[in-house]
């Protein structure tokens, strides 16, 4: 038997905090949950848990399901340093909302200015 412990750094930015408050108690469940296996396997995560951005250089979004109830939380990954969860919102439709992007982008961007930093997949 092979075991690997790798444990990956996750921080969350105020808006993503601020979203899983919002959150039905089984849904903010389910997301803490994602969130463990972002820790747990990093990039190597991925769908149904993550999933790359399209045209969006660098973001990636965590994917979590409930019933009905769909939720995406964005994030990227720091510096190969950690992975930084920037903010989340219920999805209604198909397609990911253009305003959700626009504002993970800024954050990423923001944080990335504030700390000095640069993201990964730039």
């Amino acid at each position: 038997m092979i075991s690997l412990v790798m444990a990956y750094k996750v921080k969350l930015l105020q808006p993503a905090i601020d979203f899983m408050g919002g959150l039905s108690n089984r849904l903010r469940a389910k997301v803490v949950r994602t969130i463990a296996l972002l820790r747990e396997f990093g990039p190597l995560l991925r769908e149904p848990h993550s999933k790359k951005v399209s045209d969006w250089p660098g973001l990636f979004e965590l994917r979590v399901s409930l019933g009905h109830d769909t939720c995406r939380l964005f994030y990227f990954w720091h510096e190969s340093q950690f992975f930084v969860v920037t903010s989340g919102y219920v999805k209604k439709g198909m397609k990911l909302e253009q305003r959700e992007l626009n504002r993970a982008s800024s954050l990423m961007k923001r944080f990335i200015e504030e700390t000095g930093g640069r993201h990964e997949g730039s």
